[in-house]
């Protein structure tokens, strides 16, 4: 398995750099949302400003993102990606300075992670479409599988790591980020692949603006997968209440919270490293689908449990099926958009991520407001089925699907 390993993880320099600013970066974003997850139910104890903290990078997140995916397409890739991670060094420095100084309000916070969603509105359609100009296009899928195995295994890390350095005090924690921010910009910063022909960029207009979302549209088979994962992760999500599951209902205080954030990770890292070596070739609808199911399961025996070893495998098991549709997912994404519209396509993806992740803590944070927190999750599981069930009657063509398009998109 390893010397299959190694073909998996070929040589290629642009991709090794692509790979270390992945893996720093997805360490520092996952390290900060436990330490200001933590810090902001500490200043409050109240689970509403937990969806707050969601919503304030989902706002400037939708409104920037459509203009972001311009921006991929005709300019260069890579300095847009290396700005967004400056940006967010700069944003774990103020949040370290505010730990510092000790501020007492969660305004601040909010404040930041504003800017942060604004840079991601950036980074994330960028650094989607800038991946398959790295690789050559006969490894692209199993990089695109690798790509998602170091985000995965960096979730594993991050939280876990986190949590430890929490127990230092926050400053630990945004100091670690700031630095791994820095690496991450470094590394962005050396790629040599992806240069835009910047003598080419057009104007924006409504037409170029909404043109990925036309393609989206005229695909079927896109829009099932990508709305498929928006309304799963949108009511299944329960993410943004893991601080006030370690700290009311399980009493595993930080450390614990770092396992919880972990948990997710860990099962989608084995079912991505699985995928890497043995990539999906047959019965992709259904496997699309199952996997959406076991993630709704799952996050419903998240909510009833009252053990950290049972929620804690029971995020494993969401991870893992939300791994098999992030993964073919962004295949289909990628392998049916030409080059020249990737940016805005991924946009359009990005809105979508975008939505079920920040839109859906500010959805479980005020559930949870309104029903408690155990049954908002559990109510959010059950929603997560129907959402199945309702998908795979309307997109009868991606329900069927048995193989992945053949046309690769990947760098020559």
């Amino acid at each position: 398995m390893s010397s299959e390993l190694s073909g998996a993880l070929a040589p290629e320099r642009d991709f090794t750099l692509y790979l270390v600013a992945r893996c720093c970066s997805t360490l520092a974003v996952q390290m900060q949302t436990v330490a200001v997850g933590w810090q902001v139910y500490a200043f409050t104890r109240n689970p509403l400003d937990l969806g707050w903290i969601g919503l304030s990078q989902f706002l400037p997140f939708v409104v920037l993102v459509l203009p972001a995916g311009h921006f991929a397409d005709h300019y260069d890739r890579r300095r847009i990606v290396t700005i967004c991670l400056l940006l967010n060094a700069f944003c774990g420095m103020a949040l370290l300075a505010f730990s510092i100084y000790g501020i007492s309000s969660a305004l601040p916070v909010f404040a930041v992670m504003t800017v942060f969603g604004c840079t991601r509105a950036f980074a994330m359609p960028t650094s989607q479409a800038l991946l398959p100009n790295l690789v050559s296009r006969d490894r692209f899928a199993k990089a695109m599988a690798l790509n998602q195995s170091v985000f995965q295994v960096s979730t594993i890390v991050g939280p876990t790591l986190g949590g430890l350095l929490y127990l230092a005090g926050p400053e630990a924690v945004y100091s670690t980020v700031s630095v791994l921010l820095i690496v991450a910009t470094m590394t962005t910063a050396m790629l040599q692949g992806g240069a835009r022909d910047t003598r080419a960029v057009q104007s924006a207009n409504v037409r170029s603006l909404f043109s990925g979302l036309s393609f989206v549209r005229s695909r079927p088979i896109i829009l099932g997968a990508i709305s498929l994962d928006l309304f799963a992760v949108l009511f299944g999500g329960a993410t943004a209440l893991l601080p006030v599951y370690a700290r009311d209902v399980l009493h595993v205080g930080p450390t614990g919270l770092g396992v919880l954030r972990t948990a997710p990770g860990l099962g989608a890292a084995l079912c991505a490293a699985v995928l890497t070596l043995r990539p999906l070739t047959r019965h992709v609808g259904p496997w699309l689908f199952g996997g959406v199911a076991l993630f709704g399961v799952a996050t419903i025996v998240f909510g009833i449990s009252t053990n950290l070893i049972v929620s804690a495998t029971a995020l494993a098991l969401s991870g893992a099926g939300d791994m098999v549709s992030v993964y073919l997912r962004h295949l289909l994404v990628q392998l049916e958009t030409p080059d020249e519209i990737r940016g805005r396509v991924s946009a359009v993806n990005a809105v979508f991520i975008g939505a079920s992740n920040e839109l859906g803590e500010f959805e479980s944070g005020t559930t949870a407001a309104w029903l408690g927190t155990v049954r908002a999750v559990v109510v959010g599981g059950i929603a997560t089925l129907i959402v199945a069930g309702c998908w795979a009657a309307w997109f009868p063509e991606l329900r069927k699907m048995d193989r992945l398009p053949k046309t690769a998109m990947g760098r020559e």
